[in-house]
């Protein structure tokens, strides 16, 4: 039972994630952290190795510092960048390919339905939901977290967490 609380931290993570980014265009350090100490909890939960588990945890180190250089460089967010960073970690070297293209093909998607989105006129009813306003008025901004949210989901079931737990 304690296996499956710490499993379900990572897709209730993410989710929450996207809303967040999707609201207010900010991903708050807890989620990060949540993803961090819960990866260390599913891991031990699950039974598995502590070499197994240094290993996400230095894979996740490694994106959070790529992702901070890119950062840097205005290509994406800080919160963006903690986001994949604890993302890493729970898909792990086997689940990583799969965890980018998931995310890049949710943020094209997503990417192109913004363009569309904000190419149409505002209409009175967003005066009604100020975060559908801030999505159509703010035109530089993705909330990348939308798309990092769906590669992890997509990419979920084939975690080593998951398929130790399940058998599959």
């Amino acid at each position: 039972m304690i296996a499956l609380l710490t499993l379900a931290a990572f897709p209730a993570a993410l989710i929450i994630a996207a809303a967040h980014d999707l609201y207010e265009f900010k991903i708050p350090n807890w989620i990060s952290i949540l993803l961090a100490t819960s990866y260390f909890a599913a891991g031990l939960a699950t039974g598995t190795s502590l070499s197994v588990i240094f290993e996400g945890a230095m894979l996740g180190a490694g994106a959070l510092v790529i992702g901070f250089i890119l950062f840097a460089r205005n290509v994406i967010g800080g919160g963006d960048a903690k986001l994949l960073a604890g993302s890493v970690m729970w898909v792990g070297y086997t689940g990583l390919g799969l965890f980018l293209v998931n995310t890049a093909l949710a943020g094209a998607m997503l990417a192109a339905l913004l363009m569309l989105f904000r190419k149409a006129p505002a209409f009175p009813m967003y005066a009604q939901a100020p975060w559908l306003l801030r999505l159509h008025q703010r035109t530089q901004d993705v909330p990348y977290a939308v798309a990092i949210c769906a590669g992890g989901l997509l990419t979920f079931q084939d975690t080593l967490f998951v398929q130790r737990l399940f058998g599959a």
